[in-house]
């Protein structure tokens, strides 16, 4: 039987599927044009909805933007007449109240006890919440966090989680383990906190509930660039459904998302243009 890509590599029809809400952006290497491909090289397919249409990322001096919010629970009415089930349900930027109550809903409706929920709360970077990121959207943004099975904030988004004023300074470990297990405490079994400089290194704290926690850490190299945090959570999403180990998916991650930066600075990509995935897509493995 030949090997076709939606085929895993024994022939059987692949069944996972993941639930992707995102926004869609046309250039600059983030949201679900990074996340798809991810998902799908790692043998699940994913199933977008879009939150809203990008021409480009907003770090551009300008762009188009066009909302989806009234588009998006028709799209999921359609998905509700076709009986989909879905093996994960993976959340990232979510541009609204209206669109986290939106996803709530979603959440509800298609979770089932053997399904995962991921959610990536996009909420914020050094040390402050996005502007567009008003108190009411943080207020229901820690309500959506409940229904985690997997959470991947960054500091900022764990502090404004837990209402743990921010600090710019070195982090006690013993100070993210607690935020994460008070994280935990609702809802979520799961959690790494990702992107914590210590030094030359890049740390993503893990923390399963029942577990001792681990610190992973990767060398870094060059500066953020677009794109990154969707690389990781795809990751992790796809490896969650195929029965990863944790610990195992945060490193995979940490380390793909190293080589793309590597291969983007060797290549000479600008910033703007995010990570080139596409030059080691092939390099990440299914287990």
């Amino acid at each position: 039987m030949a090997n076709y890509p939606w085929q895993n590599g024994i022939g059987k029809v692949t069944k996972m599927k993941i639930a992707l809400i995102n926004d869609m952006t046309g250039f600059g290497r983030c949201s679900i044009a990074v996340a798809l491909p991810v998902i799908s090289m790692l043998r699940v397919q994913c199933c977008a909805l879009p939150t809203a249409i990008f021409s480009n990322h907003t770090g551009f001096e300008s762009f188009y933007y066009q909302d989806y919010t009234d588009h998006m629970q028709p799209s999921i009415n359609e998905w509700k007449k076709l009986g989909l089930e879905f093996s994960g349900i993976c959340t990232g930027f979510l541009g609204s109240a209206r669109q986290i109550a939106i996803v709530s809903d979603f959440i509800r409706d298609f979770k089932r006890p053997d399904n995962l929920v991921i959610i990536d709360p996009v909420m914020g970077d050094y040390g402050k919440p996005y502007p567009t990121y008003t108190k009411e959207m943080c207020d229901h943004m820690k309500d959506l966090v409940c229904y985690a099975d997997i959470l991947t904030p960054n500091m900022t988004e764990a502090c404004i989680l837990t209402d743990t004023p921010y600090e710019d300074k070195k982090w006690h470990l013993s100070e993210i383990e607690a935020m994460a297990a008070r994280l935990s405490e609702n809802g979520p079994s799961k959690i790494v906190i990702t992107g914590i400089t210590q030094g030359q290194y890049v740390a993503n704290f893990c923390y399963e509930a029942g577990k001792p926690s681990r610190v992973l850490r990767t060398h870094r190299i060059g500066t953020s660039r677009s794109g990154t945090g969707d690389i990781f959570t795809a990751i992790i999403a796809a490896d969650a459904v195929n029965s990863v180990p944790f610990d195992h998916s945060v490193k995979k991650a940490s380390n793909f998302i190293k080589k793309c930066i590597q291969r983007s600075i060797e290549l000479d990509i600008p910033l703007t243009d995010g990570v080139c995935f596409e030059e080691v897509l092939h390099t990440l493995k299914y287990n």
